[in-house]
């Protein structure tokens, strides 16, 4: 008979592969023939390991993360250098979830892009969540479009807390000129999680509205976006 080290954990290990293998073909299949629900979450992060990672069971790996980062999103907005550390990653797992989020505001970009901003709001409300409700810093952006609502520059403002120690009502208004826009709209984002305005907010989009309005510039909105979802000043009469 076979010890453990011969014939028959040589079978053993052959099982397991077979076995791996029919999960991955499994997962596959229903990817392909399904749709949007075709895998949960634990499975799409399970699948995307699975291209950088092709002979390791990697649902403990998957499963680990959802986790750690309490969401698909978490995970694939999750810095590429923390992730690359994480036991059982390294720097291609990390890419293969990276490559997601990439393409994912990408896609989402392009929507935004391609159409009038006020006629497509659920396609900006998508890309800005996307790209903004997972960071950990609060970030201040300004859309400018022009005389149809296109975008003409989604401009980053820069890192830290709503005010005019960040953003200069006088600024903002300047560079729509520069650029030739019609009109603006502010985004920013909470890290908290909750897109409630704060007073701070409200103060510095009356702020930035008034003198856009003594040179003819629109504030269209100010949307805050949060891990809990996100608020439009203007929908709540606040602008």
């Amino acid at each position: 008979m076979a010890d453990e080290h011969g014939l028959f954990a040589g079978d053993e290990a052959a099982r397991a592969g077979h076995d791996a293998s029919g999960h991955r073909a499994r997962l596959r299949k229903r990817l392909l023939a399904g749709g949007s629900e075709a895998l949960g979450d634990h499975e799409v992060v399970e699948y995307l390991l699975m291209t950088a990672i092709p002979r390791r069971d990697v649902k403990p790996l998957a499963r680990m993360l959802l986790q750690r980062f309490g969401s698909l999103a978490g995970v694939l907005n999750a810095d590429p250098g923390a992730l690359a550390k994480l036991p059982g990653m390294g720097e291609t797992s990390a890419a293969a979830l990276k490559i997601v989020a990439l393409a994912a505001r990408r896609m989402a970009r392009s929507e935004v892009q391609e159409k009038p901003v006020l006629g497509s709001w659920q396609a900006l409300i998508d890309y800005l969540t996307i790209d903004m409700a997972h960071l950990t810093v609060e970030r201040v952006r300004v859309l400018y479009l022009d005389v149809k609502n296109r975008l003409m520059l989604d401009h980053h403002v820069g890192d830290g807390s709503i005010d005019e120690a960040a953003i200069h009502p006088r600024e903002v208004v300047r560079k729509a000129l520069d650029l030739g826009a019609s009109a603006l709209i502010l985004v920013h984002n909470h890290p908290s999680g909750s897109p409630e305005p704060s007073r701070a907010d409200i103060q510095i989009t009356n702020r930035i509205a008034e003198a856009g309005r003594l040179l003819g510039i629109t504030v269209h909105d100010h949307v805050i976006v949060g891990r809990e979802g996100h608020v439009s000043l203007r929908a709540k009469g606040l602008i």
